[in-house]
């Protein structure tokens, strides 16, 4: 389906050519000034050097072609060569007509046959989710849904670290504390238990006690290096460590990323790209890409036009160690090798650009991937707290990420209760339990909204007040949107037994007029979106889209309306407003309640 901007440019394009002007000419943009008209076209100011006019004399032609078009109510030309357009109610109603009627919003399924990979999450195994961890989970699935919504074949990828010293930290921590377990005996020759010798809770109190262990004694972290190569050399105990380390790490990362409504569809880490290294690594160097430099395997990455030094890309270490880098190339080998795909976004900490600078170099100059291949970074910023610092707990250390969900959800339920002038003992037991698991749907949408209405890039002050509040630019506002137009539908039903059969009738004030317009930019702000790796559009959106609504609703007698016509009218408005809304949150990554 075209957009109602792509429709209105085509109208005004015809007109260019009517007039003896090129049709291209007649782009319609959403207008600037909107105190003097909804649309505007500066095609003539564009065209003034090719046609030797002033362009104002070009817009005065076109405006004179277009003074019969039922497309607009009003057209005028405006110094020093604008075209003004407003458009005609009845344009505008049947556009909606066909949005309603429209699949996925109106968008195309530009992404039919393309194959897309998301590196997203990024978690390390053994460690607990923390806030460091939200931006990329929750970027990353927005995009994903994103992807797929416009037709993508998108693969979401965890991509855990899972493979380098940290696990022989770990291991090298559970051989002092319990040197006789079987996996440290040499001899042992039997099967190892099934069951881990740890439990989550332990596991996530052994790494950081290791590793400040490691930074504080070089005998423990020679020892945690040899258990690092052990365990990559294939030592049989080691490995069955690993494993157990594994299961009950990705068993209690799928809990709570699934509290986030995150999922992957690969719970891959670098231990899966590790087997892929040692032929890599032979081709490097045996098609004169990889050369040694002091004692490590580098490959050049250097451009004539770089601005700043990019240094070689360090492919193995002087010791024969891998490097993160090393794991990078070989991910994208694995993936040439079973997906294939198209495109791959790395959603990561924007400090790491000169990383992924280097691992994209590489990857191109040497054919790890094809020529054709989109390799992106999207690289995003710091969640702050409100000193302009890394967001922390309050007594300074790293808030989990369960933690900070159960904050933020208590902090809803606090602002629920005191909009009832109630503190929870007011409140009968049932009726508090469901008020709980409300404030727990709203709460996630206060975190993923407060987070994604934020560019990627950009650092933000993570406010748990504001990002709560049910009133100015925040999910919960979105929320209650959504559940106000339902309560509305409900009464509606409850009074006239049904919803009215679905019509459109020309807006007939400047609010229902206003809700309409931005109703039709859906399709341009979901595919606005993609194309940009930008979800903080979408929420630009849905906040217009919300205010429209909200302004509409306080000046209008909706169910009160005594024409029939009109009533169905302001019913199919409400229906639109409410899909549109419900469409984009579920692309964000959180739903609303049936009630606030």
């Amino acid at each position: 389906m075209e957009s109602f901007q792509e429709r209105l440019s085509a109208i005004v394009a015809r007109a260019f050519e009517r007039a003896g002007y090129d049709g291209s000419l007649g782009r319609v943009t959403v207008s600037n000034r909107p105190d003097l008209c909804e649309y505007q076209c500066n095609g003539a100011m564009a065209g003034a050097r090719t046609y030797h006019k002033a362009p104002m004399v070009i817009a005065q032609d076109v405006a004179f072609q277009l003074q019969n078009e039922r497309a607009f109510s009003v057209v005028s030309a405006a110094a020093p060569g604008f075209l003004n357009l407003t458009v005609a109610p009845e344009c505008a109603a049947q556009y909606m007509a066909e949005l309603f009627e429209a699949e996925r919003l109106g968008t195309r399924p530009s992404g039919e046959g393309s194959r897309v990979v998301i590196d997203y999450g990024g978690a390390n195994v053994a460690k607990p989710l923390h806030v460091g961890h939200l931006r990329s989970a929750i970027i990353g699935e927005s995009l994903k849904r994103l992807g797929r919504y416009l037709g993508y074949e998108v693969t979401g990828d965890v991509h855990l670290g899972d493979w380098g010293l940290q696990m022989g930290l770990v291991i090298a921590e559970l051989r002092e504390r319990r040197p006789e377990l079987c996996y440290f005996d040499p001899y042992y020759t039997g099967e190892y238990p099934e069951e881990a010798p740890f439990t989550i809770s332990e596991l996530e109190e052994i790494y950081p006690t290791a590793s400040k262990k490691a930074k504080e004694d070089p005998v423990f972290s020679e020892k945690a290096h040899a258990a690092t190569l052990a365990l990559q050399s294939g030592e049989r105990g080691h490995r069955a460590l690993w494993h157990h380390i594994l299961n009950v790490s990705v068993t209690d990362l799928k809990k709570n990323y699934s509290r986030l409504n995150v999922s992957f569809d690969l719970w891959n880490g670098e231990s899966d790209a590790d087997p892929y290294i040692p032929d890599m690594v032979r081709r490097l160097r045996e098609q004169g890409y990889a050369y040694e430099s002091d004692g490590a395997l580098v490959v050049d990455v250097k451009e004539e036009t770089d601005t700043k030094e990019v240094p070689p890309c360090i492919i193995v270490k002087s010791d024969g160690a891998s490097l993160y880098a090393t794991s990078d190339l070989a991910t994208l080998v694995q993936r040439e090798a079973t997906i294939g795909p198209d495109r791959v976004i790395y959603v990561v900490d924007k400090r790491q650009e000169m990383h992924f600078t280097q691992v994209f170099r590489v990857a191109k100059k040497t054919g790890i991937v094809r020529p054709d291949v989109d390799l992106v970074f999207l690289g995003f910023g710091t969640m702050n707290g409100k000193d302009g610092k890394p967001f922390k707990t309050r007594d300074g250390g790293v808030m989990r990420l369960e933690v900070l969900i159960r904050e933020i959800a208590e902090a809803v339920l606090a602002k629920m209760l005191e909009s009832r002038e109630l503190t929870q003992a007011d409140v009968p037991a049932e009726e508090l339990e469901e008020m709980k698991k409300t404030a727990q749907i709203i709460g996630l949408a206060a975190l993923k909204y407060g987070d994604l209405s934020n560019q990627a890039s950009k650092d933000y002050v993570f406010d748990i007040d504001r990002f709560s509040s049910f009133e100015g630019d925040t999910g919960p506002y979105i929320l209650y949107t959504i559940v106000r137009i339902g309560s509305i539908l409900n009464k509606y039903r409850q009074q006239f037994g049904s919803l009215p059969e679905t019509r459109f009738a020309a807006p007939s004030s400047e609010s229902e007029k206003a809700l309409a317009l931005v109703l039709s930019r859906a399709s341009e702000a979901v595919e606005g979106a993609w194309a940009e790796l930008a979800p903080h559009k979408l929420c630009q959106y849905i906040y217009e889209v919300s205010n429209a609504f909200n302004k509409f609703y306080h000046e209008t007698k909706i169910i009160a309306e005594p024409s029939e016509e009109k009533r169905a009218g302001y019913v199919s408005l409400l229906r639109l407003t409410k899909r549109v809304l419900t469409e984009i949150i579920g692309l964000l990554g959180f739903d609303a309640p049936e009630r606030m």
